[in-house]
This record gives structure tokens, sequence and C-alpha cells, in this order.
């Protein structure tokens, strides 16, 4: 597998481990029973959706740069 793909699955993955942290901090939101609990499930809602965000640009940048070194290899 090359360095391009290797980087998509691990993003993939990562993603997927977030996705299931920020719907149990949901579930926790919506079902929490006082006003405390609620804002520290939202506070992690909304740090989970800034992972995402964090790591969907540095897959971008990543794959920006990876993917012109492997063309670059596969041309010689």
């Amino acid at each position: 597998m090359d360095q391009t793909a290797d980087l998509r699955l691990l993003f993939h993955r990562l993603n997927n481990q977030l996705g299931i942290i920020l719907s149990h901090a949901e579930l926790l939101e919506a079902k929490s029973a006082d006003q405390m609990s609620r804002s520290r499930a939202a506070q992690v809602v909304t740090s989970v959706l800034e992972a995402m965000g964090t790591a969907k640009e540095i897959r971008f940048k990543m794959v920006d740069q990876v993917a012109p070194a492997t063309e670059k290899a596969a041309a010689r």
C-alpha cells in the first residue's frame, strides 16, 4: 500500500473513532439530568468537532504533500 493510501486509512480510522466519541457525548448531553453534566457533555461535543476539523485539515495538507512525492517516485 502506498503512503497516501496509508494516510487516508489512518485518517478514516481516526474519524470513525471521533465519531463514536461524538455520538456518546451527544447522548450524554441530551440525557443529562443537570445543567453541569449537560455543559460538560457540550464541551466534549465541541472539542470532538474541532478535532474532526483539525484531522480533516491535516489530512488535506499531508495528502497534498505526499501525493506529489509519490507521483515523482512513480515517474522514475
